[in-house]
C-alpha cells in the first residue's frame, strides 16, 4: 500500500491511476489518510469489488450460509442435471 498527499494525486492522477491497479493507494491531506484509490486492470477486478462491497449481496451471503448451518438445503448430488445449461431439478425433501 502506497501513501501519496492530495496535492501530487491531483497532478498525476493517469499515473496514479495505472498504479492504483497494482496496489491500494491511500490519499493524504495534511499527511492524513482522507481517501482510497482503488484502480481496475479488468472489467471482472470492478464487477468483484462491487460485490464484496454489496451489502445487499454480503446479507444474501449470510443468509444462505446461515440456511446451511440450520440443515436447509440440498445436496449437489441430489440434483438431477437432464442437459448441459439445463437448472436441474430439485428434489421436493430436505436434505438434513
Amino acid at each position: 500500500m502506497k501513501e501519496i498527499s492530495l496535492s501530487e494525486i491531483k497532478d498525476r492522477l493517469s499515473e496514479y491511476l495505472r498504479l492504483a491497479e497494482e496496489e491500494t493507494i491511500v490519499i493524504t491531506r495534511h499527511g492524513k489518510p482522507a481517501g482510497v484509490l482503488v484502480g481496475f486492470a479488468t472489467e471482472d477486478d470492478w464487477f468483484d469489488y462491487r460485490l464484496e462491497h454489496d451489502e445487499r449481496f454480503l446479507k444474501r451471503v449470510t443468509q444462505a450460509r446461515e440456511s446451511l448451518r440450520a440443515g436447509q438445503g440440498i445436496k449437489l448430488e441430489e440434483i438431477d442435471f437432464e442437459e448441459p445449461g439445463d437448472r436441474g431439478h430439485f428434489p421436493t425433501e430436505k436434505v438434513a
